[in-house]
């Protein structure tokens, strides 16, 4: 197999998990917010809007302050992550943007970046968010 039709069986790897995790993440966010935490590593941090929120502790308390939300993804770009620098992990960069209410706010456009990072949980894969990043963009 030639270089390019391995990078291109990557890339097309990293399209769908990038397309199910968005699905999952954004119906998990609006409907079922108490079990997002199960989406992040023990380890990950959430930067958003510039503040810092590290492990499922505070990632738990993080979200409960959210009002309740309908996001809606216009955007959604992935790729790959070299294995040379993520030490042979499998890793996928996943860009979104749209637009979100909360409840008892205005509506405002976002963007988000996902690190995901593939898990091996039983015996099967598991696509866990190692850092995700969200910002207001108005």
């Amino acid at each position: 197999m030639s270089m390019s039709v391995k990078f291109e069986t990557y890339v097309d790897q990293a399209c769908k998990t990038a397309e199910e995790f968005a699905n999952i993440y954004y119906e998990t966010m609006d409907k079922r917010r108490q079990i997002l935490p199960k989406l992040y590593l023990d380890t990950a941090t959430l930067i958003w809007n510039g503040n810092v929120v590290m492990g499922l502790d505070a990632l738990n308390n993080f979200f409960a302050t959210l009002p309740s939300s309908d996001f809606q993804v216009t955007l959604l770009d992935c790729q790959p992550v070299h294995e040379q620098a993520t030490q042979s992990q499998s890793t996928v960069l996943v860009v979104t943007s749209g637009t979100v209410k909360f409840d008892g706010n205005k509506e405002h456009y976002f963007n988000q970046n996902f690190l995901l990072t593939a898990q091996t949980v039983l015996g099967s894969t598991v696509w866990k968010i190692a850092s995700d990043c969200f910002r207001f963009q108005d």
